[in-house]
């Protein structure tokens, strides 16, 4: 294989996720080491935010998630918060989650595979909107105040889409 090309490969495969891409599938353990699989939300609109105890702003982000998790749920939205922290400091999870009163969905992914499935970087804080056909809809990296409207922009159109019907002609 010719330079160009392979290194044109290594790029393509140690890209993150882009939009319209199919979401990748994935089972992580919850805090009370129950299995979640992606699949269980087919048909919603899924926000997955990954983030880690030592982030300050992935923590800084958390009440707009709970807020866009209370507001849109009813209109088949989730969040689903990916927790990245090692073995380590993996104990210091509950205790933040349970400080900040969050009730969304927290799944442990301690090996960093699910991150790196859509961001191989593992750059953090680090979301990704699936819409309700399974295809990555928005990639959002990093959080300063204010990127929450424009998470929150994309989340209210994908609820408009439709979900797609079972047949097509």
């Amino acid at each position: 294989m010719r330079p160009l090309a392979l290194l044109s490969l290594l790029l393509l495969l140690a890209a993150p996720a882009s939009a319209a891409d199919k979401a990748p599938g994935f089972t992580l353990r919850d805090l009370d080491g129950r299995s979640v699989s992606l699949s269980q939300y087919s048909g919603q609109v899924v926000l997955l935010s990954f983030w880690a105890t030592w982030c300050t702003p992935c923590q800084a982000e958390m009440p707009h998630l709970q807020r866009f998790h209370d507001q849109y749920g009813p209109q088949g939205f989730s969040v689903l918060s990916i927790n990245t922290d090692d073995a380590r400091s993996v104990s210091q999870v509950k205790p933040i989650i349970k400080a900040r009163q969050l009730t969304f969905p927290v799944l442990l992914d301690r090996e960093t595979t699910v991150v790196g499935l859509f961001n191989p970087a593992k750059t953090l804080p680090f979301s990704v909107l699936i819409d309700r056909q399974g295809a990555i809809a928005k990639v959002f990296s990093g959080y300063t105040p204010g990127d929450e409207v424009l998470v929150e922009q994309a989340v209210q159109a994908s609820l408009v889409q439709p979900a797609q019907a079972a047949s097509t002609p």
